[in-house]
């Protein structure tokens, strides 16, 4: 006792508690209970003031967890306002040799003891240090002790192909250390939905997104090991563990990830990478047991998935995203060999604005800022997709049998899942019903409990009875019509591309699916295209550049030159009437309207009609020169047929232009028209007269 001096207990007694685990928190308690007992302990001593610290339960104390509970207690000792530190044991304070030796050296500074289960140390006395520097590098040896006979032991069992920290949803653990596939059919056939879909999408997001799109549920396990199965809603985790996860390829894995210790922020953190080839994996044992998918196609998921990482920047091919890009991911610069990005002009959605592919390599360069390459996506598309449905026209027919299987097959999956899920619901309605009846009646607290749950378990199998029936029936085959449809298509390749309701994430997966990189050299007046297919050969397309205003959205001359006219004589509306009237459409296939006819006039330096301009240039319509000679409407024409009065017009259906300088010389004739015998309006010989 005379270690204790009225200097320590001036100053105040901390408590430090701690447990590595939080299975420890949970279930040790008696452990807790010794170490909060440490507080009546300091009391006993001496002490009046005593200070709990327990912010640290549920770390470990190797140093590779930041432990704020063991920092505050450090910052207070070195300010000299702690004067013993209570621990049950040298192990609770630190189980490596930097924390326990940090702890000691400060505390030697500023006189601050240190008291466990045996004693009561002063680490100014040599002998005192000697102890508790023993004490401290065998709690570090004895955790060092226990990592590598557990782990070791681990290595011996996953060698055997018996050791599991987790069983995969969709397997039950035997007794024996085997694997066997759940026997619930609507696991089985939901997670085989699931490849079947990534196999289809080729990307992790749009099989999310489908699951949320059809309502279907993903298995979850509830325990750890074995335990019921539950259906939630598809998150973006469980889609990608299901896919990551060799086990599902009938793979034994061990080690696929490898811990690294570095220093960050003067203490050791734990960095775990993932080792992705199974080269690299400890244990890798093929053929363990059933598979839902084989392993050529696991690793190609994997691949697939590899891609899809964007934020890999030009290491990976990058996800088809949305946008007209057709080739997103897939350019790259012949000059200096870097993927190209795309860029869309315009202020409109990507889905409609113009496309163009650049390489901005230069810019990282410390002089210069010039684009590396830069071309518009129109041609090289075009081409790439003509190329592509080239080499993709012998198998037609066989893109026509699998056509039609699809179609079957996206109507019987939905239905095949509502079956099962509704014989699940079935069950789960039963064993309520079960549950109800053999509670006794009297017993009204848990019966009216149990009959709720037997309600929502039946009002739930009649919604998927209602679901069920809406489907139709699943035999149901493709008709005639759909059938004879998609031979036509499938026989003209190019207008099933190019048709209205393709969609443009499929056309990116087909070209993702046979073109590997399409490596574009732009030159002075030129594109040289090379494209690399999968299979390892190579296509070389040389294509004309275009020159700088020509793009697929320009109006033919004979367009321009018709609005050029029909500005002389008519406003933006009527012409755009006219145009209407012609049939002719913009560009862009639409009809036209008084503000497309005057941005298509400014776009062409078109001047705009302005009244009075036609009086000007003593041009007169049909009505004007039918008051000026005091005749019918009908009478100029006739007289324009006759040839009897020049008119001219700028296209068929326009209005007339009569010069005022022939009205002199076409008087006469209008006289004579007046006075002289009428022909009937019609030359046909059946054409009567009614005498009134």
């Amino acid at each position: 006792m005379s270690k204790i001096q009225p200097t320590h207990l001036a100053r105040a007694a901390y408590v430090y508690i701690r447990q590595s685990t939080m299975t420890q928190v949970h279930h040790n308690v008696e452990s807790q209970r010794r170490q909060y007992a440490l507080v009546e302990r300091a009391k006993q001593l001496g002490w009046d003031t005593v200070q709990v610290i327990d912010t640290d339960l549920g770390r470990s104390g190797s140093g590779q967890v930041q432990r704020d509970g063991f920092d505050d207690l450090v910052a207070d000792v070195c300010q000299g306002q702690v004067g013993a530190v209570f621990a049950l044991e040298a192990s609770r304070l630190a189980r490596n040799g930097r924390d326990w030796h940090q702890l000691l050296e400060f505390c030697s500074v500023v006189d601050t003891l240190i008291v466990d289960h045996d004693g009561i140390y002063d680490s100014r006395h040599p002998n005192d240090r000697l102890l508790l520097g023993l004490k401290g590098t065998m709690s570090e040896m004895e955790l060092a002790t226990f990592r590598q006979r557990s782990q070791e032991a681990i290595r011996q069992k996953a060698r055997r192909g018996e050791y599991y920290a987790h069983v995969p949803v969709g397997y039950i653990h035997l007794g024996d250390g085997r694997l066997e596939k759940n026997p619930d059919q609507r696991v089985q056939e939901t997670l085989a939905l699931v490849f079947a879909k990534f196999r289809e999408f080729g990307s992790a997001r749009q099989v999310l997104l489908w699951c949320r799109q059809e309502a279907v549920m993903l298995p979850r396990r509830l325990g750890h090991v074995s335990g019921r199965l539950e259906f939630v809603s598809a998150t973006a985790s469980m889609v990608g563990t299901i896919l990551k996860d060799p086990t599902y390829a009938g793979i034994y894995a061990y080690g696929r990830t490898k811990r690294r210790v570095v220093l960050k922020d003067g203490h050791k953190r734990v960095v775990r990478q993932r080792r992705g080839h199974s080269d690299d994996w400890e244990v890798c044992l093929p053929a363990h047991h059933d598979g839902y998918v084989t392993w050529s196609e696991y690793v190609k998921n994997q691949e697939t998935l590899a891609h899809n990482r964007n934020q890999l920047g030009t290491a990976v091919r990058g996800s088809a995203r949305r946008g007209k890009g057709l080739l997103t991911g897939l350019v790259r610069c012949g000059r200096c060999g870097r993927k190209m990005q795309v860029h869309y002009s315009g202020r409109q959605t990507r889905a409609s604005a113009a496309v163009y592919y650049k390489c901005a390599a230069s810019h990282a360069e410390a002089i210069g800022k010039q684009l590396c390459s830069l071309f518009g996506g129109v041609t090289v598309e075009q081409a790439v997709s003509s190329a592509v449905l080239e080499a993709l026209s012998p198998v037609r027919m066989e893109a026509l049998i699998g056509a039609t299987e699809r179609v079957v097959t996206k109507r019987t999956e939905k239905r095949k899942h509502l079956a099962l899920e509704l014989e699940r619901a079935r069950y789960e309605a039963d064993r309520c019903q079960r549950q109800y009846h053999a509670v006794e009646p009297e017993n009204r607290l848990v019966a009216r409990t149990l009959e709720a749950r037997w309600n929502t378990a039946l009002e739930h199998v009649g919604q998927l009875e209602r679901d069920l029936t809406e489907e139709g029936s699943v035999d149901e085959p493709v008709s005639v019509d759909e059938a004879q449809r998609l031979r036509s298509l499938a026989l003209d390749l190019p207008r099933l591309w190019n048709h209205s309701g393709a969609s443009f994430d499929l056309k990116k997966r087909i070209v993702r699916a046979v073109v590997n990189e399409v490596v574009v050299y732009v030159e002075h007046q030129a594109l040289r295209v090379l494209i690399h297919w999968r299979g390892g050969q190579h296509t070389e397309l040389n294509l004309r550049k275009r020159k700088i205003g020509e793009h697929r959205w320009k109006t033919g001359d004979g367009t321009v030159e018709l609005v050029r006219q029909l500005a002389r004589v008519m406003p933006d509306k009527q012409i755009a009437a006219q145009l209407n009237r012609m049939g002719m459409k913009s560009a862009k296939g639409y009809t036209w309207t008084r503000t497309r006819v005057g941005n298509f006039r400014n776009d062409n330096d078109i001047p705009n009609y302005t009244p009075g301009e036609r009086q000007a240039r003593g041009e007169l319509t049909i009505e004007e020169t039918a008051d000026r000679l005091c005749v019918s409407y009908s009478t100029v024409h006739r007289m324009i047929r006759r040839k009897q009065l020049v008119a001219s017009q700028v296209c068929p259906g326009a209005p007339w232009m009569i010069s005022a300088e022939h009205l002199a010389e076409a008087r006469g004739g209008a006289a004579q028209d007046r006075d002289g015998r009428k022909e009937p309006s019609s030359r046909s010989s059946n054409q009567q007269t009614l005498d009134l």
